[in-house]
């Protein structure tokens, strides 16, 4: 019995460590590479950037590039310009989600299997195209102006390629599904008889959505709206072709710093505090729910 239960023992370490060690190798070492040539000055060299230690094996790193982010109203702009339009994807998407997951979740099980299909489907299909698709939807001759133009409503093509409005179209479009599973999968968990209760006794239904409904749903909007802001914030493809050049999102500065100006230095210290910018409200918020599930 002993030998069982010790084997059982390393069978969980073994577990847990898996993950741990995935994070140590894909997600805190590329970040420690990150911060190191952040702390460089950009050379014309090969990497392009400063070492750490000098010749005479004394620490060389500067904060400059920090400094100078800080202090350039362009990269501050960009990055609020990136937190508001991830942040208007997200709310948009959480309109739209909440009720098609709540319909999935309250649907027959085969009606259910098809519209799960149905949202899982766009993922078949290569996502480049899927921009693509839109440019052909959103252009001055698109379907959209066309169709416009044909019903009469307008006299000539409205300008949405190369717009904010554009931009925030295709990332509600590429990332809505991200939030409408999660949330999916927390309400088809739900027990409904919870609901009935709550109407039995008195409850309106839109007293007991937010009594009972919302409170439940709220762990997979929560990871659902993250699923969404987080990649949104760094979006490159779609406010490159839908945005066109002014659309100066801190994904495509990240990328033309990186390969255009190849100051390596200031790109990684865009991206590290890109990745503040993320993580730490993350942090909170979760130490925010664990603080709550305890005082349940």
């Amino acid at each position: 019995m002993a030998g069982a239960t010790q084997h059982d023992t390393l069978w969980q370490r073994i577990t847990i460590a898996v993950p741990y060690l995935w994070l140590l190798v894909f997600f805190l070492l590329p970040f420690a590479i990150i911060l190191k040539i952040s702390l460089a000055d950009p050379i014309i060299a090969q990497p392009p950037f400063t070492p750490s230690f000098d010749q005479h094996g004394d620490l060389a790193i500067t904060a400059d590039n920090f400094l100078f982010l800080l202090t350039d109203k362009l990269y501050a702009v960009t990055y609020l310009k990136s937190v508001l339009l991830a942040a208007a994807a997200t709310i948009l998407s959480l309109a739209l989600g909440f009720p098609i997951a709540y319909g999935i979740a309250r649907s027959s099980p085969a009606t259910r299997s098809l519209l799960l299909l149905l949202i899982i489907l766009p993922f078949w299909i290569s996502f480049l195209l899927r921009v693509y698709a839109w440019m052909g939807l959103l252009n001055n001759h698109g379907v959209i102006n066309n169709s416009l133009l044909w019903l009469g409503l307008i006299d000539q093509p409205i300008q949405m390629m190369y717009t904010d409005f554009a931009v925030f179209i295709g990332l509600t479009y590429s990332y809505l599904p991200f939030l409408v599973l999660p949330v999916y999968a927390t309400l088809e968990r739900m027990d409904e008889d919870l609901v009935e209760a709550a109407l039995d006794l008195g409850a309106s239904r839109t007293r007991a959505f937010w009594d009972i409904t919302w409170p439940l749903a709220r762990p997979g909007v929560i990871a659902g709206c993250l699923l969404v802001f987080i990649p949104a914030m760094g979006e490159y493809v779609i406010p490159y072709l839908l945005g066109g050049p002014d659309a100066l999102l801190i994904g495509r500065v990240l990328f033309d710093e990186f390969y255009v100006n190849r100051d390596w230095p200031l790109a990684s210290a865009v991206a590290v505090m890109l990745l503040l910018l993320l993580v730490v409200p993350i942090v909170f918020l979760q130490r925010s729910q664990t603080r709550e599930t305890g005082a349940a």
